[in-house]
């Protein structure tokens, strides 16, 4: 039987339980590949820090670029730009086929890779870089290829949907929430690649160029956090019958009779009988529109070693058969040329939230507002809160679809109005 090489660069959290199945399933996934995988190392920092799973001390080097010299497959999970992205390079360079679950080096510089792989006839797979455990790239790539896809939008990062969910359940602040996340490790000391959106913004990124054949990065991304969420938005969007999700979308639009893409990140609200309103917790889910398929879930763990190490190594397996039995080994990049939309082409619904002067005639002039920008009303909502003598009253509007550039133009006017004390929140409403 065939022997492959493969090196492991990183062994945190996803890393050591990588290196744990290709040691304890060794003769299970010899039967699977036609090959024994030979774990011939693993590169860290430090070989002497403490890990959660025990390894052979004789597996750890400092010497990563030695060691994916000799490989036939490489594994990177050390996360960053650097030097993952060198390391990379020297692993193609050297004809090893690569795995990875890297999104952030994907979404900001994945186009060259891709290249790099494709010239060199080696496979770069990452099924793990979005969704941790959840099969998602793979069924898009391969399983949907014969469809057209028109719309994904994903629970894609477990601590923003923690977040959200306990303000939902519990009635929280997003501070007090922060720091539940963070006491039980779901968020990290310095939440800020979680909660203003950037890590769900590179998967957007990812997902996006797959369901549309086309590279689409960071900044064709426009991403807003959830930081700005509060108690008083999540008990309007329970009372109107939604609940609030971070959302990647990447959707086919129409941009002048020619087609275009949006890829946008944002708090979003979702009618509580949507399948995505149903996400809990830390978990993930991506929903995905097709024109023949109709509409498709994928539901499960998004982040954790375990989990995330079976996508690794559902990777692993495919790129060993490939190489076991022959075929393509290109890094199958998109190959279209669908060009990415300006936020402000987007389409949508919106829930505006303004706190007014309750008197006469406010209503009339707030609704005169959206008409003359060509915003329809679908829904309104008062609340009066009585103050000693003075009393204002919130509002908030449900829209029909309209243009993000029409809304903003609306708000600007509405914030120009003598009755409005201030506009509360501006929320991008889906699935209605």
């Amino acid at each position: 039987m065939k022997t492959l090489k493969v090196a492991l660069l990183g062994c945190g959290n996803v890393g050591s339980q990588v290196a744990r199945i290709l040691l304890d399933d060794a003769e299970d996934l010899a039967s699977r590949t036609g090959a024994r995988l030979e774990l011939t190392g693993i590169a860290v920092r430090n070989p002497d820090a403490p890990r959660d799973t025990e390894l052979p001390r004789n597996l750890f080097t400092t010497d990563a670029e030695k060691l994916v010299e000799d490989a036939d497959i490489v594994i990177e999970l050390m996360g960053g730009m650097e030097p993952a992205r060198s390391l990379m390079l020297h692993a193609i360079g050297h004809g090893a086929s690569v795995v990875t679950g890297n999104k952030a080096l994907l979404a900001a510089d994945g186009a060259a890779l891709f290249e790099k792989a494709d010239a060199a006839g080696v496979r770069l797979a990452y099924e793990a870089a979005v969704a941790g455990a959840i099969p998602i790239l793979r069924p898009i790539r391969d399983s949907l290829s014969g469809d057209r896809i028109t719309k994904v939008m994903g629970i894609v990062n477990g601590t923003t949907n923690y977040i959200l969910d306990a303000m939902d359940s519990t009635g929280a602040q997003f501070a007090d929430a922060l720091a539940e996340a963070q006491r039980l490790g779901y968020a990290e000391a310095d939440p800020t690649a979680d909660v203003e959106g950037h890590d769900a913004a590179a998967k957007g990124a990812i997902l996006a160029s797959l369901a549309f054949h086309t590279n689409f990065d960071l900044a064709n991304v426009s991403c807003e956090g959830i930081s700005s969420v509060t108690a008083d938005d999540i008990a309007a969007a329970k009372d109107a019958g939604f609940v609030i999700k971070l959302l990647a979308i990447a959707e086919k639009l129409d941009n002048d009779g020619e087609p275009g893409v949006s890829v946008r990140v944002h708090p979003t609200l979702l009618p509580r009988t949507h399948p995505l309103a149903a996400v809990h917790g830390a978990f993930n889910a991506v929903f995905v529109e097709a024109e023949n398929a109709g509409e498709l879930m994928f539901y499960g763990q998004g982040a954790g070693g375990a989990p995330t190490a079976s996508a690794v190594m559902g990777d692993v397996v495919s790129t060993a058969r490939r190489l076991v039995l022959g075929g393509p080994l290109g890094a199958e990049t998109p190959t279209g040329s669908v060009p990415a939309l300006p936020f402000a082409k987007v389409t949508t619904s919106y829930s505006i939230g303004l706190q007014v002067t309750d008197q006469p005639g406010v209503l009339a002039a707030v609704a005169r507002v959206f008409a003359e920008h060509g915003v329809s009303i679908e829904t309104m909502r008062q609340t009066i809160h009585a103050d000693g003598t003075a009393s204002s009253a919130e509002l908030r509007f449900v829209t029909h679809r309209a243009s993000e550039a029409a809304l903003a133009a609306t708000v600007e006017a509405i914030k120009g109005l003598d009755i409005i004390n201030s506009v509360t929140s501006v929320l991008r409403v889906e699935g209605v």
